[in-house]
């Protein structure tokens, strides 16, 4: 699941000069991570893992790093 986000985030959504180096608890909002981007990034998890998370569940501590949003991702997954 990890590195399905990861290329989607580094790809589409934000630039790293470096993702290999970018860890699974560093901050993705402090690393560019906007609510537009926050929001296209929601879109393509519920495509990809076939999943639908809550608009009410929508906040900043769910998307802040890759392992904050796997959980979160896994937490809906049926």
């Amino acid at each position: 699941m990890k590195p399905q986000l990861r290329e989607f985030i580094f790809e589409e959504l934000i630039f790293v000069a470096d993702p290999q180096t970018f860890g699974n608890d560093e901050d993705l909002l402090e690393a560019g991570l906007d609510s537009m981007g926050i929001m296209r990034l929601i879109m393509f998890i519920e495509d990809q893992f076939k999943v639908t998370l809550p608009d009410t569940e929508i906040d900043p501590d769910n998307v802040k790093t890759f392992n904050r949003l796997e959980a979160w991702i896994l937490h809906h997954k049926s």
